[in-house]
């Protein structure tokens, strides 16, 4: 599998009620790695099916550090390093007392930068999933290398998932242009407010339906509510969530689309792929950070990053 998308470093900062204006509000503070293409790539390494490789944009400040963290995770990382911008960074702002809900500060830095240039057929080569994180689609260099990805996806009869993201970032973009840049297709993995505004409905079973006219396979994440999927104009299931005590949201969408996509390739149906994607996601919600806990020292050191 070939995930494509950002790679970012998350500070976490976990504090209990409401932020203190003006004043001091007491944390616990991380740095992590993180970023929603990276973490889907971690998680779908997890489940050790498959190669999984993370193409991204970092800044050369600390591009040698991400690599180690995605090998670490058994993912190839594929990384282009950026001369003229710092790797981006993500304030994640989790609130202990509201079942570990989290709200981001972004930089994006260089994740947005990657660009047609960095896209090569040869990136295909014995790949039989490309994954599309929709933080590409937020930028006119993204939107090129997405144009280009697909076409040769298409061209090759690789699948392709895309997930949009950022409700925020949709939002600014418009549900018509994503939905025009994301055409042609095999999977989309909106949450639940992402669906709703892509369509304009309120109701995200009704949302995963109208989706799924357009894309062949739509999997609307619900959270605590569990996930839908959706085929040919019809909600074809309703999967419920795994019980968890949540601590940090951050990643739980990533961990749901990871774990998800790899059941696929490993050759699940789609019914058994989310709730694979479900068990992942309620892991997720009990650990801090977006990654799952980084596994024992000992796997092979990191692939040369290039550089631009």
């Amino acid at each position: 599998m070939l995930v494509v998308g950002d790679v970012v470093t998350d500070v976490v900062a976990r504090h209990r009620g409401p932020l203190a204006s003006g004043t001091d509000t007491v944390a616990a503070i991380r740095r992590l790695p993180g970023g929603a293409g990276a973490n889907v790539a971690c998680w779908a390494a997890r489940s050790g099916g498959a190669a999984v490789r993370l193409l991204g944009r970092v800044g050369a400040d600390s591009a040698d550090w991400h690599a180690r963290e995605l090998a670490a995770h058994g993912v190839i990382p594929l990384l282009v390093v950026d001369d003229a911008a710092p790797t981006g960074t993500v304030i994640c702002l989790v609130d202990g007392e509201a079942g570990g809900e989290r709200t981001f500060l972004t930089d994006s830095g260089a994740s947005l930068r990657l660009g047609p240039g960095d896209w090569s057929e040869g990136l295909l080569d014995g790949v039989a999933r490309l994954h599309l994180s929709g933080y590409l689609l937020f930028s006119d260099t993204g939107r090129a290398f997405v144009a280009a990805a697909v076409g040769s996806a298409r061209a090759r009869g690789v699948p392709v998932s895309v997930d949009p993201a950022s409700a925020g970032f949709l939002a600014a973009l418009g549900a018509e242009r994503f939905l025009s840049h994301v055409a042609g297709v095999d999977v989309l993995l909106p949450s639940r407010d992402e669906a709703c505004l892509l369509t304009g409905l309120p109701d995200p079973a009704d949302a995963a339906a109208e989706l799924s006219r357009d894309v062949p396979l739509v999997v609307v994440k619900q959270g605590a509510r569990g996930a839908l999927l959706a085929r040919s104009g019809a909600v074809c299931a309703r999967v419920p969530a795994v019980a968890a005590t949540a601590r940090d949201t951050t990643g739980a969408g990533d961990a749901f689309t990871g774990a998800f996509l790899a059941a696929l390739l490993a050759g699940a149906d789609a019914r058994d792929a989310v709730r694979q994607g479900c068990r992942a996601g309620a892991h997720a919600v009990q650990v801090v950070g977006g990654r799952p806990p980084r596994p024992p020292e000992g796997g092979a050191p990191p692939a040369p990053c290039a550089s631009a």
